[in-house]
């Protein structure tokens, strides 16, 4: 099982030249780890955000350098994703193509997204929402209301189907 607390990292790690979204995530990580007021640190710094801009471009996606995104972002295909600079995304994540992650909808704010959490292709999650620990946002969903752990989000506007959790314990009970 996937943990919704301890980063995996390995999920990130650049495999081979051309993988687009772990480059663009590396050069996000090692800008945002780059402290140092030298100026070989200010160089190091401009020099990831150029090539975050470069990794933007190709997969034609914006996540904001001052992003606050927990290690173990997986996106298979980053085409068209959108993350709002002030969202906050928990580790082991797997987005999907065209997500957006923004405000408007019902809540002012921007989402609060647990740690483990898969989202479906197209889906929007917007306004000040929370989505669990271990929750599913199915492809094309647009999420206004919160989203609680191990629960599954779907349709437009979503709602929520039976949480995993109950249904294993129905399972055992019935057996």
């Amino acid at each position: 099982m996937i943990s919704a607390t301890t980063h995996d990292w390995n999920r990130e790690t650049v495999r081979r030249f051309w993988d687009p979204s772990r480059k663009l995530l590396y050069h996000l990580r090692r800008y945002q780890a780059q402290t140092r007021e030298t100026l070989r640190g200010k160089l190091l710094r401009k020099w990831h955000a150029l090539f975050h801009q470069v990794w933007s471009v190709i997969c034609g996606a914006d996540i904001p350098l001052n992003s606050q995104i927990g290690g173990g972002l997986l996106m298979p295909h980053p085409n068209g994703i959108v993350i709002h600079p002030d969202a906050v995304i928990g580790a082991n994540c797997l987005f999907f193509q065209q997500v957006t992650i923004g405000i408007g909808g019902k809540r002012k704010g921007c989402p609060r997204i647990g740690g483990h959490v898969d989202i479906g292709a197209g889906a929007k999650v917007l306004g000040g929402v929370v989505i669990g620990d271990h929750a599913k946002i199915g492809a094309n969903a647009v999420v206004l209301c919160d989203v609680p752990e191990h629960a599954t989000a779907v349709g437009i506007p979503a709602r929520i189907l039976a949480c995993e959790v109950e249904e294993q314990r129905v399972d055992e009970r019935f057996g």
